[in-house]
């Protein structure tokens, strides 16, 4: 069968680039080998939002009397909130089947593979293969769980995200490996649950990639939360031959052990580029990466790729923008080469984090000079209604011209606020602009305003 444009993948790269190559007129099948929907979906973005949402509600019932509210008697069912968290996700995967149909996208279940420019196979689970036809091909395979060399995932000791959000028992203590936005989601979520819970990070702060002060916040109120934090270490072995794990870990101070009952592997990922035809195509790739221009193809013409197989963040919010990017080039529009330094990061662990643009050091780095503001939200009479006074909003600017540089927000529901820095970056608005746009009063968002007028001297409520 012949179509204009086949994509392998149903992830969120796959399935918008997919649907917007419909509304281009295109005829379009995907080939997804699990669910559609992909990881994110299905096992990443959505339901571990589902399982955040649940700690966090039990979070303020601990806290209740805070608010001048009684609750006695309260607790939590682990295996209701995974069984709530496995519902939100079949939903929204039930959700992309309907609009894949409605867009007229033929779907083809099994394991896609290059064999030819233009060419396809497809096998099925039962063995079965056939051959499918385009002159336009988007590879879309996305990523999985690395693992290191010397701890191996078992899936039942040594787990990978996967299994984190779906374990039968809620395990009585956990040791983390890693602590960027996945180590630090599952340390939060199961100590807010009960899980005794330690975070172990190579580098010399949790969230690494982002602005330091943003991490130490962070780690400052994980401690607070009970969540031991282990930065400057790396775990060197896990023995899993009794029924804990005794994880040896080597720190500044000298090596370390500590029992637990898993040992969750957040260490990154690695992309889904085996099998998939590349060698035999010729097609380049570096460190794991397949080599693509600025509209996503490859060194092979007609075959592109999008998303965490190739260079730039790891997020369902980039795979999706470089899969509509793609095939409006496919389909002969002339768009915008996606800004790499102008993507939203956000980590949805308690407190949020949200983050676009220059960290204060990378603003340095880069050779700006630099004028920096910060609003804490202990000053913001919202957060303080709310109960929700930890963090800040950081920006930075450029002294010169008043570029809007970066900012970095950590708080409740920051999540929600960093798109205006984004469409003000995207604008080109100047710190100037930000300080006399309006905000509503009382809000967390007016802590934007508030951090700006502080960076250029004018700050009222500091």
């Amino acid at each position: 069968m012949s179509y204009d444009l086949i994509l392998i993948g149903s992830g969120p790269g796959g399935y918008v680039a997919a649907i917007r190559a419909s509304q281009l007129g295109l005829k379009v099948a995907i080939v997804e080998r699990s669910e559609l929907g992909g990881i994110c979906l299905n096992w990443g973005c959505i339901p571990t939002k589902a399982l955040l949402k649940s700690a966090q509600v039990f979070d303020y019932i601990k806290h209740a009397a805070d608010y001048g509210i009684t609750v006695s008697g309260h607790s939590h069912d682990f295996s209701a909130v995974v069984k709530r968290s496995r519902r939100v996700a079949d939903g929204m995967s039930r959700g992309i089947s309907f609009l894949l149909k409605k867009n007229k996208i033929d779907v083809i279940q099994g394991n896609g593979k290059l064999i030819s420019v233009g060419k396809v196979e497809v096998t099925e689970s039962n063995g079965t293969k056939k051959i499918i036809e385009s002159k336009n091909i988007i590879l879309a395979t996305g990523a999985r769980s690395r693992e290191l060399p010397n701890i191996k995932i078992d899936g039942k000791k040594i787990i990978g995200y996967r299994e984190a959000m779906n374990l039968q028992t809620q395990p009585k203590s956990m040791l983390v490996m890693g602590s960027g936005a996945i180590g630090s989601e599952f340390a939060y979520f199961y100590n807010a649950l009960g899980t005794k819970v330690t975070l172990v990070e190579f580098l010399p702060t949790i969230l690494p990639i982002e602005d330091e002060d943003v991490s130490k916040e962070v780690a400052k109120s994980f401690k607070k939360q009970g969540i031991e934090i282990l930065t400057s270490a790396s775990v060197e072995s896990v023995d899993t031959s009794a029924a804990a794990c005794k994880v040896k870990i080597k720190t500044a101070d000298g090596m370390k052990e500590i029992e637990c009952d898993v040992v969750l592997s957040a260490v990154g990922i690695q992309t889904n580029i085996e099998g998939i035809g590349l060698e035999e195509l010729g097609i380049k790739t570096d460190k794991g990466k397949v080599l693509v221009d600025d509209f996503y193809q490859t060194n092979i013409k007609g075959i592109y790729a999008i998303g965490d197989i190739v260079k730039g963040p790891a997020l369902a919010h980039v795979a999706s923008a470089e899969g509509i990017i793609c095939v409006e080039k496919i389909a002969g529009h002339h768009p915008e080469a996606l800004n790499y330094n102008n993507i939203p990061g956000c980590t949805y662990c308690s407190p949020e984090v949200a983050s676009v643009g220059y960290t204060e050091k990378a603003a340095v780095e880069a050779g700006y000079q630099i004028k920096i503001g910060k609003f804490p939200f202990s000053a913001s009479g919202k957060a303080s209604a709310a109960g929700t006074k930890e963090g800040f909003v950081k920006v930075v600017f450029d002294a010169k011209y008043g570029e809007f540089l970066g900012a970095h927000f950590v708080g409740a529901n920051v999540t929600e606020m960093i798109a205006e820095v984004v469409v003000a970056r995207k604008l080109e608005t100047t710190g100037m602009e930000i300080i006399k746009a309006v905000h509503p009063h009382p809000t967390m968002s007016e802590a934007l305003m508030e951090a700006t007028a502080q960076a250029y001297g004018e700050c009222i409520h500091l």
